[in-house]
């Protein structure tokens, strides 16, 4: 088992990573809990798989369980499923002494985090990670939120799990599409900060990748974890966090979060800023290049929808990082090294389009 503490001013949480693991759940949540009553928040398409097994894991230690369940998808993160599970929850009396569980990917995790964080005015809750995504990302750090129909996460807040359970297993369940788009956060982590996870990348076959997951997985979180600890709330260096972020959530939004999956559009945000800040000389000769061809090699696309580039852009004025008239991006030097750089909104189009 590989195990990371995420330590931060006003809390400590561990993050557990081991195949099978979720065997071990309901004992590992009865040493950091007193909890009698779990509540998991998964989707339909997880707990068709695993709802019944999880739920059959934290019985049999006894717990006093109950399952919600919602959509699959982007959509679900809304005002008009919280109110749902808000609902739900008052339903089961749960309490600020129980545990609100989210099993899922990083929908989920964003939707049941912050109805964790809202609810009574805050109940604990773990993360249990099914997704390439949430493994590697969305699963630490905090940050929960909902959509409006205005932009991305612009309900949010930061609350953070009294542990994260990883079960790498949880994998071999997604489809080839849901897998390339996590593999698109490994990406960035490894172009922010690690050209030798880069190198790796590039180096193993399917096969290899998959035998070497958990130890990506470490890395990918290990990165994310020192720069939250750094900054918890998102005011300096966790910026960089962002990086494909701004013109990928605009990509999302512009489609209606249905023809790109959020992996995807990530990819061509990190691959279209790069290519234009290398054109303006700020970022090395041939990173693009590098960029793209990782891109390619785990199926993911690189190209700006270019018959509807234009009004993508114009969604990049609502992105909640908007600083008045200016806004922060954030590009390479190299792989393996990121910077913030604060542009003016007239500006936007030189780095995105």
């Amino acid at each position: 088992m590989k195990i990371l503490q995420v330590n931060l001013k006003d809390k400590v949480y561990q993050v557990y990573i081991k195949r099978g693991i979720i065997k071990e759940l309901g004992k590992l949540l009865k040493n950091i809990s007193q909890a009698e009553k779990i509540v998991i928040i998964t989707d339909q398409k997880v707990n068709s798989i695993y709802g019944e097994k999880v739920l059959k894991i934290l019985d049999s230690e006894g717990f006093d369980t109950y399952l919600i369940e919602i959509e699959p998808g982007e959509k679900s993160k809304s005002l008009t499923t919280l109110c749902e599970v808000y609902s739900q929850l008052v339903n089961f009396k749960v309490s600020r002494k129980d545990i609100i569980l989210t099993l899922g990917g990083g929908v989920v995790g964003d939707l049941g985090g912050y109805a964790a964080a809202t609810f009574l005015r805050g109940v604990p809750y773990v993360q249990v990670p099914t997704s390439l995504i949430a493994q590697v990302d969305s699963s630490i750090g905090g940050k929960v939120a909902v959509d409006l129909p205005h932009g991305k996460n612009l309900i949010g807040s930061f609350y953070h799990p009294e542990a994260v359970f990883i079960d790498p297993d949880f994998l071999d369940t997604l489809d080839a599409r849901e897998f390339s788009s996590g593999m698109a956060e490994v990406i960035k982590y490894s172009c922010l900060k690690d050209s030798q996870l880069f190198q790796e990348l590039m180096s193993l076959n399917e096969n290899q990748l998959l035998d070497n997951i958990e130890k990506i997985i470490f890395k990918c979180l290990n990165i994310k974890k020192h720069i939250v600890e750094k900054d918890a709330n998102d005011h300096g260096c966790r910026m960089v966090l962002n990086f494909g972020h701004t013109l990928g959530h605009a990509i999302e939004k512009y489609f209606h979060y249905s023809r790109y999956a959020h992996g995807e559009a990530v990819a061509i945000g990190m691959y279209q800023i790069t290519k234009n800040s290398e054109q303006l000389g700020l970022t090395k000769a041939g990173t693009s290049h590098k960029l793209k061809e990782s891109l390619q090699k785990f199926s993911l696309p690189y190209e700006m929808p270019s018959s509807n580039a234009a009004k993508i852009i114009e969604a990049i004025a609502l992105d909640k990082k908007n600083k008045g008239e200016s806004i922060d991006i954030v590009l390479l030097s190299s792989i393996g090294k990121a910077f913030i750089k604060n542009i003016k909104k007239d500006e936007i189009p030189i780095f995105f389009l």
